[in-house]
């Protein structure tokens, strides 16, 4: 099945980007709703045996730390001991007392997510992650915070209740949760049902408590830049079209590689805008975004693995085989 697009989830783009996108949260019910992850797949990779932490914890909102050894177990391989595979009693257990279980990084070890988060990544151009959530009615698995990303949450179990507060007030706000002292003004209070699609813009302060059986959402957040991005890429322009000893020798070589370097980076500030710096930075963001180039597959290599396997290494060995004989026999001949 092919992964939806942006417009799946919130019809007229256009008219998304220029009112909602880092401005306000909105609540989509869009027709033919799918996620590639939902319950059943949560339970497949439990089947496959090969979940483990740090994929996945469990978490709470009353800052309670719950212990990996809670809700995981170790097993033997080739005698030695190794831990933190997912064991799902435990984890129904720990749901049970009002745990919330956390998946990190879906995209990462689950194909039909990853196929997504890689074309929400190309369409937005920007570096995009996929997380699992798990509640259980009036659980809450984080209190009030703070994302440094766009977020849409995808629900698809239960019923789940949100609430979104407005953006920090202050340019140099922090992630994670609010401060005490801090108040935000709330602007969406609603229950996702199956189907529902949330939009989070970033910095929003937000928090989510479980209201009717089994809830589940996938969550994909959406890295947007940051001023240490803009320091990398800026440190990369101004190094452009540079060229100098690694490691110069003496103090004349040292002093004549900082006049260089200077010199080169106050000629090449002087051509650099805001717009050229945020130019870059987004494209470096939209390089980390797009897939990795395909190797192929088992299968595929298993088709073609008589005519470019092994076998046919041996043929090729042989032809070198040959040739380099019918060489040496010519030159014995000659002497």
């Amino acid at each position: 099945m092919e992964s939806p697009t942006l417009a799946d989830w919130v019809g007229d783009v256009e008219s998304f980007a220029g009112r909602r996108w880092q401005r306000e949260p909105a609540l989509y019910t869009p027709e033919g709703f799918t996620s590639p992850f939902d319950l059943a797949e949560l339970d497949a990779a439990f089947d496959s045996g090969l979940l483990r932490t740090p994929y996945l914890e469990m978490v709470r909102s009353d800052k309670v730390v719950v212990p990996a050894d809670a809700y995981t177990t170790s097993r033997t391989v080739q005698g030695t001991a190794q831990h933190g595979f997912a064991d799902r009693a435990r984890v129904l257990s720990l749901l049970r007392t009002g745990a919330t279980l956390l998946l990190r990084y879906v995209d990462q070890w689950h194909g039909p997510t990853g196929r997504l988060v890689a074309r929400l990544s190309e369409e937005l151009g920007r570096h995009v992650e996929a997380f699992f959530f798990v509640t259980p009615a009036g659980g809450q698995g984080l209190a009030l915070h703070r994302d440094d990303a766009d977020v849409f949450v995808l629900q698809v179990s239960g019923r789940k209740s949100w609430y979104v507060h407005d953006a920090p007030a202050v340019a140099d706000w922090t992630l994670g949760e609010l401060p005490d002292g801090e108040r935000s003004p709330l602007l969406l209070n609603s229950d996702l049902v199956p189907g529902s699609v949330l939009y989070v813009p970033r910095g929003f302060a937000h928090r989510a408590v479980g209201a009717d059986g089994l809830s589940a959402h996938l969550s994909l957040t959406i890295r947007d830049i940051s001023v240490p991005d803009l320091r990398a890429v800026l440190q990369e322009c101004l190094h452009e079209g540079l060229s100098l000893p690694a490691r110069p020798l003496g103090e004349a070589a040292i002093g004549d590689a900082c006049a260089t370097l200077l010199s080169h980076v106050r000629a090449r500030l002087d051509t650099i805008g805001p717009e050229e710096l945020r130019r870059a930075a987004r494209a470096v963001q939209a390089r980390r975004a797009a897939p990795g180039p395909s190797t192929g597959t088992f299968t595929e290599s298993a088709r073609t693995w008589q005519a470019d396997g092994p076998g046919a290494r041996r043929g090729a060995v042989a032809s070198v085989g040959h040739t380099w004989r019918r060489l040496r026999g010519a030159a014995r001949v000659v002497n």
